[in-house]
């Protein structure tokens, strides 16, 4: 305990709820204390957060001491147990669990260098303790050294601590709980950072802080908001860590989260292979010396006649082997890609060290460094290295491969180029796990590395029912993970489910959100028969004709009279127009040219004001009834729901006959698409607007 100071939520021998009597301060943060204190009623010694006053009055934390009370059902020796959840009579939540006697991960990192071994044992009851609360439906989303006790100051019995707000007891590091994050940046997964978290968020923090614990030093997360994403994309340095540390460290961190495990039953797996082999699966085979019978003696006196050369040529192959060492587990490690070709490993003999040296050669397109695989005992089973070359063939097609192997566990990592590729080359590499007994976990991620926005805009094309689906792209490409926003409008509501089927395999690893709005039939079948230009400057400008004022919204209810004017800039004087509104009742009617003003050269339309010509093409009804030749209209309760307004500029008029002042949509949607037959180029410009009317 430390010493009290004044301000502490709670003093020595006060007495919460009739029952907690507080002894003392274990440690203090920014958002509160902690206390050890004594159930007056059940004499037995417990701990106490409590959230200083400030804190204890914000829904956002207390919603997360209420989310770390949920965990008082589990009960495993690789949590903390949770009692209760109440206020003091002053109004400060606290939260009661049981007392961990014990240093902390931070105050033993600080006080000594920590073996490997004991790291792993560490890992390995983390890795429990997460895989518990994961179940439970928990995620820690604060795993840092120091939640984590080492009770007895034993690893074996590490204990996470802290499955809420956590105690910024840490020197130098910073908890943040606020803005849907809450954790330390030095150990915080690169997705808690824009404010996401999940199970594999609490495998980045178990990496960190057993990199932290072997350094006996906090990792570096950057100086500045913009300094810490950036480093959060990166691998973690594991520069000079040992291995299996250095693998687990960088398998648990992967900056992406499908390099990193898929559940804390893979973590406890690898876990149990590194740290007694012998007790998982199989026992290793141990190669015996050959036998040195009367045969190797007898022909002793004879080999010395021919000379030290043939002495030491003979007798040692009847002598037997020299006793190789042993290794536990029998691994194998390799790799290849933009970070350069590696292989490291086992082989229980020459024969077998050569075989797997060229099936390593011929899948990574280059001869590994010499002496990359060190002769061992230990060897599952003898099988065990053909089957390994096989692994190697089964991951063709990954780019960016990883192959780690460790007696019978097996892990693939790897870039496929799409989501079909992935599940081919899943479905692969189960085949060779059943056949040659292994466990294997895969993290492969679907590409392609840089997905082109053509691509996409190719494959939305197949699948637009009405009119062009649009992209949220900001450059040429999408990288791995980005988020593809596809907006627009549809012809019917299970279009959407088309568009994220169709871009399914082909994106790969990376989000598809589906924007797109609902119209009806009429519009979409016009829209389709329209070509993918831009506004070129047109613009569609609605207003009401009571007022005259503009109508920004395009909503209109009973007895509203709508005025439409087609706004294009004074500079363009060629070309002709064509306005049309795409009713909801399969009509089309056709506003400019009609009847009654069949001009169509845009130079001789509308008003020019301040640089803008204005060509009204639907009229207020003091206009009409002036000049009985122009159109109007008024909202009749049987005109609710979507029409459309469209503008087309072509270089010349775009059909040849005068058209009727009202069609219907499948009509004219022909003539439109006959027209761009015959004379592709005709059209230059199209702008849209849709009218919405209702009660």
């Amino acid at each position: 305990m430390i010493d009290a100071m004044p301000g502490d939520i709670f003093s020595r021998g006060q007495v919460l709820n009739n029952t907690y009597e507080i002894e003392g301060v274990l440690g203090r943060g920014g958002t509160g204390e902690v206390y050890r204190a004594t159930n007056q009623i059940t004499g037995r010694t417990v701990a106490i957060k409590a959230l200083n006053s400030q804190f204890s009055g914000n829904d956002d934390y207390v919603d997360l001491m209420k989310r770390e009370e949920q965990m008082r059902d589990i009960r495993d020796d690789a949590v903390v147990r949770y009692t209760e959840c109440s206020r003091s009579d002053q109004g400060h939540v606290f939260l009661v669990m049981d007392y961990i006697d014990g240093p902390s991960l931070n105050d033993e990192m600080a006080a000594r260098r920590m073996e490997v071994r004991e790291l792993l044992i560490i890992a390995h009851r983390v890795a429990l303790g997460l895989r518990v609360a994961h179940r439970n439906g928990i995620v820690h989303r604060d795993l840092s050294p120091d939640n984590v006790i080492l009770k007895g100051g034993s690893a074996e019995q590490a204990v996470i601590i802290d499955f809420g707000i956590a105690k910024d007891t840490g020197a130098g590091a910073r908890t943040i709980v606020g803005n849907d994050f809450a954790g330390k940046y030095e150990y915080a997964a690169p997705e808690q950072v824009e404010g996401r978290a999940e199970k594999r968020s609490d495998f980045y923090a178990l990496g960190a802080l057993l990199l932290a614990a072997f350094r006996g030093a906090i990792p570096f997360a950057g100086a500045t908001p913009g300094e810490m994403v950036r480093r959060k994309q990166q691998p973690l340095d594991t520069l000079g860590v040992p291995e299996p540390l250095k693998g687990l460290i960088d398998w648990l961190s992967a900056p992406d989260l499908a390099g990193r495990p898929a559940s804390a039953d893979e973590i406890v797996g690898r876990l149990d292979a590194l740290l007694d082999p012998k007790g998982r699966g199989a026992a290793p085979k141990v190669q015996a010396p050959r036998p040195r019978g009367r045969l190797g003696w007898l022909v002793l006196p004879v080999l010395l006649l021919l000379g030290a050369g043939a002495y030491f040529g003979g007798v040692a192959d009847w002598i037997g082997p020299p006793e190789l060492p042993v290794a536990e587990p029998f691994r194998f490690e390799a790799r290849a890609g933009v970070d350069g070709v590696a292989l490291s490993g086992n082989a229980p003999d020459a024969e077998s060290a050569g075989m797997l040296v060229d099936a390593f050669a011929a899948r990574a397109g280059s001869p590994p460094p010499p002496d990359a695989l060190t002769l061992a005992q230990g060897v599952p089973s003898d099988t065990w290295p053909g089957s390994v070359a096989d692994l190697l063939g089964r991951s063709d097609g990954l780019e960016d491969w990883r192959i780690d192997v460790a007696g019978m566990n097996a892990r693939v990592a790897g870039l496929a180029a799409n989501g079909a590729a992935r599940r081919e080359a899943e479905d692969r590499l189960q085949d060779w796990a059943r056949a040659g007994g292994f466990a294997l976990a895969t993290s492969i991620v679907a590409g392609p590395r840089d997905l082109p926005v053509a691509e996409v805009a190719a494959l939305l094309k197949e699948v637009a029912d009405c009119g062009t689906l649009v992209q949220n792209a900001a450059g040429e490409s999408y990288a791995l993970g980005d988020t593809i926003t596809v907006t627009g409008s549809v012809a019917q509501s299970a279009t959407k489910d088309v568009i994220r089927s169709r871009l399914a395999d082909a994106v790969g690893d990376r989000h598809v959100r589906v924007e797109v709005s609902e119209l009806n039939s009429d519009i979409c079948t016009v829209r389709q028969a329209l070509p993918d230009l831009a506004q070129a400057g047109l613009s569609i400008w609605l207003g009401d004709g009571a007022t005259g004022a503009a109508n920004l919204s395009g909503a209109y209810h009973v007895d509203d009279n709508p005025i439409i004017e087609v706004h294009a800039p004074a500079s363009l004087t060629e070309g002709s127009l064509w306005v049309v509104v795409v009713d909801n009742t399969g009509k089309v009617f056709n506003l400019l040219p009609n009847i009654n003003f069949e001009e169509q050269r845009i130079h001789r339309l509308g008003v020019v004001e301040d640089g803008i010509r204005r060509i009204r093409v639907l009229h207020s009804i003091d206009e009409f009834r002036a000049d009985p030749r122009v159109m109007a209209m008024k909202i009749a309760p049987t005109d609710f729901g979507k029409s459309e307004i469209v503008a087309i500029l072509s270089r010349e008029n775009l059909f040849d006959i005068r058209r009727p002042r009202d069609e219907s949509t499948a009509s004219f949607a022909e003539a439109l698409t006959a027209i761009q037959a015959q004379s592709p180029e005709n059209i230059t410009a199209v702008a849209t607007r849709l009218l919405d009317s209702g009660p």
